[in-house]
């Protein structure tokens, strides 16, 4: 006993020495650090509020020009522009038939359209089911091209840019892209090809997501609350302003000729759809985003799945940032705003800022401070700002506004691994280019049965159990605990709820689990 508290004592001494000259100057700098971040995040949401309530108000001008087709006695289907569908696909076995269905389900002149699957499937089993599944529809007389590698380089833009090889797919103008999981409705393309047809500086027609799966489960929730706030205000915030925004990759169409300017796609990130909008833009091509137009798609349900899927999407555009950075600089086709709001706005606040100031001051800073009572957070900068940050983010989700709580416990815990990836990716290390496929369940009414019979699912420690959340829960608990007994701003009751939800997500209480078969 008497050791222990003469270590106690020893520890207490140092921490004394080094709290003066060296954890209080260190503290203070990341608070006004992160109140500064803070403001960046808070002007880019009120700008982008403000933008939308206009729009709401006075209605979105349309710019570019929409009209159908007209039957052409003399030209025949020839007046219809040739278009390439692309279905990448990798070990896709519960979605597989949803996505070629859906691609050979497209209303277009039948001669004008070329379905093509681009499957990387590692399992012989599934990619001999997806090649029957081509075959089918190709006894149909639908126009159907199964395509396979030896190899699987580059992942998917190496997928896409083989895909485009082919002579068949040269001939093609425009080029729809979905991935394995989206079904679009039968008339996407009349929705979509006429603006590309009638506007000749449209290289990409953008549509919305619709998530058939947001009621699964709370994780599942909590993405729609995150997502729609992508697609309501961000996507069409840049669309509607005429600035800039990312290709998702997916439920998109590309003119031929804007693909081949920008150089075709590159796999130097994990991003290769923001990448090639970034590229394309900077050539001089607008993009179009139709939030009325929705296509059907599936959220990931397993938290491991959610983890893998945000490590890329947090990791890929810092990296892209530090390897275009000065490209965009140096580029003399677009206009010095434009340049701006796609280096400031589009990349440094909404991919890098607002990752890392949501971890570090709400994560580390702020809790850090109850044992550092010289430091004082300005209740503007630890309530008023997040507060209304949450809330610009949260109406993108009426339905979920009760479930808010439980988001931004949600997103705090997210960001440790989002800030981590965003490192990742700036500073090039390790895991930089690790692609894992999103793992996908089709109908989500089979996954909810699956779920609910394997209520004890066995598990290895290191898929479900996650160390670094449990390290920090243990963290936020120790500094609630300490807050308690002596603090006076009651920042334990924040710090004890959030501490319970990094356990809950450590511990992988999260989401349905699926185990692998």
């Amino acid at each position: 006993m008497e050791s222990m508290f003469g270590g106690g004592q020893v520890v207490m001494v140092i921490w004394r020495q080094m709290k003066a000259p060296l954890v209080v100057p260190f503290l203070r700098m990341m608070m006004y650090v992160c109140l500064g971040m803070s403001i960046m995040l808070l002007v880019e949401r009120v700008y982008m509020a403000l933008v939308i309530i206009f729009i709401k108000l006075f209605g979105k001008r349309q710019r570019y020009k929409w009209e159908s087709f007209k039957d052409d006695v003399e030209l025949g289907n020839s007046a219809y522009p040739l278009v390439l569908v692309q279905i990448p696909m990798f070990n896709e076995k519960e979605v597989y038939q949803l996505s070629i269905g859906a691609a050979c389900g497209l209303s277009w002149p039948s001669d004008r359209i070329v379905i093509q699957v681009l499957d990387d499937s590692t399992d012989p089993f599934i990619k001999e089911m997806v090649e029957i599944e081509c075959q089918k529809w190709a006894s149909k007389g639908i126009n159907i091209h199964y395509q396979v590698r030896d190899n699987r380089k580059g992942y998917k833009a190496g997928a896409l840019k083989e895909g485009l090889k082919h002579r068949y797919a040269n001939e093609c103008e425009y080029v729809a892209i979905f991935d394995a999981d989206f079904q679009p409705e039968p008339d996407f393309l009349w929705q979509t090809i006429p603006f590309l047809h009638h506007n000749s500086e449209l290289g990409l027609v953008q549509a919305r997501w619709k998530f058939v799966n947001s009621d699964e489960c709370l994780l599942t929730r909590m993405q729609e609350m995150s997502l729609d706030y992508h697609f309501k205000v961000e996507q069409e915030v840049g669309s509607s302003t005429y600035a800039f925004f990312g290709f998702n990759g997916t439920a998109g169409v590309w003119r031929m000729a804007a693909i081949n300017e920008a150089g075709g796609w590159k796999d130097r990130t994990t991003v290769e759809d923001m990448d090639l909008a970034v590229r394309a833009s900077l050539k001089g091509w607008k993009f179009l985003y139709l939030g009325s137009l929705k296509v059907k798609n599936e959220l990931p349900s397993t938290l491991k799945a959610y983890r893998y899927q945000q490590h890329r999407w947090s990791c890929g555009p810092a990296n892209l940032f530090r390897k275009m950075v000065f490209e965009i600089i140096r580029n003399k086709r677009v206009t010095l705003s434009k340049k701006l709001y796609v280096m400031y706005n589009f990349f440094f606040v909404r991919k890098i800022v607002a990752h890392i100031v949501t971890f570090v001051f709400y994560c580390v800073v702020l809790p850090a401070t109850v044992m550092v009572p010289e430091i004082i957070i300005p209740r503007w900068g630890a309530v008023y700002i997040p507060t209304v940050i949450t809330i610009l983010n949260a109406v993108g989700t009426p339905r979920s506004f009760h479930l808010l709580v439980f988001w931004i416990l949600f997103e705090n815990v997210m960001s440790l691994h989002r800030t981590k990836a965003t490192f990742i990716g700036l500073f090039e290390a390790q895991r930089v280019n690790e692609w894992v496929v999103t793992e996908k369940h089709g109908d989500s009414s089979k996954v909810k049965g699956a779920t609910k019979q394997l209520k004890k699912p066995h598990f290895k420690i290191g898929e479900r159990v996650l160390m670094l959340e449990l390290g920090m829960g243990f963290f936020l608990f120790t500094c609630g605990c300490y807050d308690f007994a002596f603090g006076k701003d009651m920042y334990f009751i924040y710090l004890y709820v959030q501490a319970i939800a990094f356990f809950i997500m450590g511990f992988g209480y999260v989401g349905t689990y699926v185990p692998d078969s």
